[in-house]
């Protein structure tokens, strides 16, 4: 209960009408919520600033981002490998010309009761036309 308390409020923190992050076409999400049943894992920058740059949802298996100011989401199109709580080791998202690549590890913590944290990954965004953009992550997963 503690970790969701304090996953609470790192997510809460975010700025509502972010600018791009360090150059990059990500911006910041706004406050994101957990899912009503389910996991979500709450993805940030792990270079510079700490920003809150992703969230994952289990059911449905969906990414949201926030590219060129705009909140999107992104359908999961492949997974591979079991994480846990949900989650792949690596999960393709993709719509339209938009594509992305989420690898994560789970760690389950004794300190966190109904979730794990996310210790190290990497979020690859490729857009049609644009270059590619790998950015180093890190995060918690919080369950309902």
């Amino acid at each position: 209960m503690k970790a969701l308390a304090i996953l609470s409020m790192l997510v809460t923190t975010a700025q509502a009408a972010p600018p791009p992050l360090d150059g990059l076409p990500l911006g910041a999400l706004p406050k994101q919520a957990l899912p009503a049943k389910g996991c979500a894992a709450f993805l940030w920058s792990a270079t510079g600033t700490r920003t809150l740059v992703a969230m994952v949802t289990a059911d449905p298996a969906m990414l949201r981002l926030s590219l060129g100011g705009t909140i999107t989401d992104l359908p999961r199109t492949a997974q591979h490998g079991d994480a846990g709580f949900g989650f792949s080791n690596s999960t393709d998202f993709g719509s339209g010309d938009v594509t992305a690549t989420i690898d994560m590890t789970v760690a389950a913590r004794g300190d966190i009761k109904d979730g794990a944290s996310v210790p190290g990954g990497t979020l690859r965004l490729d857009r049609k036309g644009q270059d590619g953009v790998v950015l180093p992550v890190v995060g918690l997963i919080g369950c309902t």
